[in-house]
């Protein structure tokens, strides 16, 4: 398992060099349901036609009676349940499309017990038996470049499948180039565009600030030196500024100017030591704990109780992480508020990719254009579950009507600042080793922030776990 990870990291990063780490029409939806395999393929072949003169790929025919999928959590399976046309459920785990079987394959992150089990599978997936071949599997930013590279083939191209230029064409460009190989030719396709911004609690901006209006809040953040003095009122209010240093995290690591990776030497950006600095600061202060993401300690915030003023994150993060489901949470009662923040950036993204060596690639180039593609489904995407879609046109249409307002930020319309957010985000800094870095330079530097350790022995043990983790790189 590890000389596979090995050999598809060295032959991602082998890609990415080649491209310079990354360059910096829509279907309509046909109910699939009661429709066998092969009536999905002509289905989706016609689609693919009226939408672009381009020619388009032959695709093999489907032969497999089971569609199986790669996940890490429950996200994508719950978009395609509520979204997809003819999905049936069955159990937790599986599914039906026409008679054809579902099976999702969950595999927590934890530990990179994700990655590790696809690059278990996916290397000799042509080879697998009759319906235990992988069909389709998803990936995250921080590590997409490993997985779409030219020399890991391990995900087809959007044109091998079939899909066109034009039928991807209301897609963010930041969102293609983070998963084309060294020739140009994308290998996955997202429903996401995960610009961000800085999510404040409305009755803590009211009662330190004076009002609650996007506009005067973003002039309270507009840069760090001024979210500092704001985090100084905040403290005096009973307020923390942030639930935990890491919720600005993303915003730094987003503006960097230059990889963690040149090479095989590691390298730490300056606005990555600016982080370091204004956390610890903020931390010496009381103005901000060192919590882990995702723990409890970090979640009071979420609750008026928490006395926590902001978090920052994309609108996937409105839902899902924000306890919006708790009917005393800050988000079930409308209390959160969403401006700009200091710096522009985007968090997370999740893109869908055809295994190679699938036995249903016309199921999944369907499964890729209607979730990716379709407006329809893409309204009804952002609508049900807030998410910002990958399409220009919806986007633009929920910016302009009281369909984009949203109850978890007191009927706040915030699609215009994540439509201007996604056409700036820059992909050129990013590397095959982001996950890793940003887990192990976090988790070193908690130790500083904590005062159990000095910078410098903080930033030893950074270098130490890196190395540990990728054996190819160094810090010399």
């Amino acid at each position: 398992m590890k000389k596979q990870m090995s050999k598809l990291v060295v032959s991602a990063l082998s890609a990415c060099m080649a491209i310079g780490l990354c360059a910096c029409g829509s279907t309509t939806s046909t109910d699939t349901s009661n429709t066998d395999t092969s009536d999905t393929k002509t289905e989706t072949t016609d689609t693919a036609k009226d939408t672009s003169s381009e020619e388009t790929a032959t695709v093999a025919e489907d032969t497999g009676k089971t569609l199986n999928i790669e996940v890490w959590n429950e996200e994508f399976k719950s978009r395609i349940t509520d979204h997809y046309p003819g999905y049936e459920k069955t159990d937790d785990t599986h599914g039906k499309i026409g008679d054809v079987t579902v099976n999702w394959i969950i595999t927590p992150s934890d530990d990179n017990a994700y990655q590790n089990n696809l690059d278990s599978v996916l290397p000799g997936n042509a080879d697998a038996s009759e319906d235990k071949k992988v069909d389709i599997f998803l990936v995250e930013a921080d590590y997409a470049q490993k997985y779409v590279s030219k020399d890991a083939d391990v995900a087809m191209t959007m044109k091998d499948l079939g899909i066109t230029d034009s039928d991807l064409s209301k897609q963010y460009s930041y969102t293609q180039d983070i998963v084309k190989d060294a020739d140009g030719n994308m290998r996955a396709s997202s429903w996401q565009a995960c610009s961000a911004g800085l999510i404040y609690n409305r009755d803590a901006a009211k009662e330190v600030l004076g009002s609650d209006d996007p506009e005067t809040v973003q002039q309270a953040v507009k840069d760090w030196d001024t979210y500092e003095e704001t985090a100084k009122k905040m403290k005096a209010a009973g307020y923390k500024m942030s639930a935990t240093v890491n919720d600005t995290y993303r915003v730094y690591s987003n503006n960097v100017s230059k990889p963690w990776v040149d090479g095989t030497k590691v390298q730490i950006d300056d606005n990555m030591k600016a982080w370091v600095d204004n956390s610890k600061k903020e931390v010496d202060a009381g103005e901000t704990g060192t919590a882990e993401l995702w723990g409890d300690d970090w979640a009071k915030g979420f609750y008026p109780q928490g006395k926590v003023f902001c978090y920052f994150g994309p609108a996937w993060f409105f839902n899902f992480s924000m306890k919006a489901d708790d009917s005393t949470s800050i988000a079930a009662n409308g209390g959160w508020g969403f401006c700009v923040g200091p710096q522009s950036f985007y968090w997370g993204g999740t893109w869908i990719c055809a295994a190679k060596g699938t036995d249903n690639p016309n199921l999944v180039k369907d499964i890729i254009l209607k979730m990716t593609t379709d407006d329809s489904i893409m309204k009804e995407i952002a609508e049900k579950d807030s998410d910002c879609v990958n399409n220009k046109d919806v986007l633009k249409e929920l910016a302009g009507s009281d369909d984009g307002n949203l109850a978890i930020l007191g009927g706040q319309n915030p699609y215009q600042q994540l439509a201007d957010g996604a056409e700036k985000v820059d992909m050129s800094n990013t590397s095959i080793y982001d996950q890793g870095c940003n887990e192990e330079f976090q988790a070193a530097m908690k130790n500083y922030f904590d005062g159990n350790a000095s910078y410098d022995d903080a930033l030893a043990q950074f270098n130490k776990a890196i190395v540990e983790k990728y054996p190819e790189l160094t810090t010399e």
